[in-house]
């Protein structure tokens, strides 16, 4: 018997460059309310707690802060519990490999988006500050990952965090004097959705190419999970793909539009490099070869592999041919397991 077809929206060029224009109304509300009652030092303050990945109490910030935090705790109507719980199942069972992923494929695939990458390098944070920014974004993955973490309600608290500091990020981008309106809003709706497919159907892609095997309804409810983030983190429904058909077009119509060669793209490949580079060195032990050019021609060769050569030159990601033709015993060395997850 044939596998049913599908069926997928369609993501039109007019649908996409229409989100192009468009941030997070909701949050950058907020922002907005911060900025006009204490200026920026009282944002610096807000982005400074919603950085800290242990204060999960809302009861000190200010009230704009505390009444979006109770209006956006709810899940979306069509969240399904069960469908969560085994997307986060499917998580735990592959979580060594998906935090490789991460590091190698999802973050350096969304460096291709030259328009949107221009906010992470203006902001210059994940260069100047890599390794912390990397162990925070792996911190909030593996949280709302952890099935404990949604019945205390702290999922959502880590998620929300998150929502804003993109809502800042646009604010100090907007302010900075060197934001090109041709690059379209900061963290707009076509880049989130291109964030959130990254962290949920580039990661299956990536288990697909280490030739780990799951069932399609595995893979659904994987991206139900991740879809329900999402959401909780602003993207719109109607960019949240609603089977692995609709996230292939989604992604495919994201690409066609915004992939393409930049100094943005180049320097945080670069700077992602650098920071797999120094986290692997401080937490491998001496029976794993540490030089540093060693461990990042593993990390290169591992992006190529996902990535494609393509891809791969237009990061100006190191050639290191041979590492890529490890890449899938490299999948089970040590240096990788137990360390890229914490990215």
């Amino acid at each position: 018997m044939l596998t049913p077809i599908k069926p997928s929206r369609t993501f039109s060029d007019i649908l996409l460059q229409q989100y192009r224009q468009q941030g997070d109304p909701p949050a950058d509300a907020v922002i907005t309310a911060i900025v006009e009652a204490g200026g920026k030092n009282e944002l610096r303050l807000l982005m400074n707690w919603l950085a800290d990945n242990q204060d999960f109490t809302v009861n000190g910030q200010p009230a704009p802060v505390r009444d979006f935090f109770a209006s956006y705790t709810q899940l979306p109507a069509w969240a399904d519990s069960r469908r969560m719980e085994s997307g986060m199942e499917f998580f735990k069972k592959h979580a060594g490999q998906i935090g490789l992923i991460l590091g190698c494929f999802s973050l350096p695939y969304c460096y291709l988006g030259a328009n949107g990458a221009q906010v992470l390098w203006l902001t210059e944070r994940i260069k100047n500050d890599t390794i912390r920014r990397l162990q925070e974004t792996g911190e909030w993955v593996f949280g709302v990952n952890n099935s404990k973490e949604w019945v205390t309600g702290k999922a959502i608290v880590r998620t929300l965090k998150i929502r804003l500091i993109h809502a800042g990020a646009r604010w100090f981008s907007i302010h900075s004097g060197r934001w090109n309106n041709d690059w379209g809003y900061p963290v707009n709706q076509e880049d989130m959705a291109g964030t959130n497919l990254a962290f949920s159907y580039i990661v299956l892609r990536g288990l697909r190419k280490t030739g780990i095997s799951a069932t399609e309804q595995e893979e659904e409810n994987y991206l139900h999970h991740i879809n329900v983030i999402g959401y909780l983190n602003g993207v719109v429904e109607e960019l949240l793909p609603e089977n692995l058909r609709e996230a292939y077009v989604l992604d495919r119509s994201i690409a066609r539009r915004q992939f393409v060669s930049s100094e943005a793209g180049r320097g945080l490949t670069h700077s992602l490099l650098t920071g797999i580079t120094e986290q692997v060195r401080k937490t491998t032990k001496r029976s794993v070869d540490d030089r540093p050019e060693a461990i990042r021609n593993l990390a290169a060769g591992e992006m190529r592999f996902f990535l494609g050569d393509q891809y791969a030159d237009w990061l100006g990601i190191p050639k290191a041919s041979v590492e890529k033709r490890m890449a899938g015993l490299v999948n089970r060395l040590p240096i990788f397991s137990g360390q890229l997850p914490n990215l």
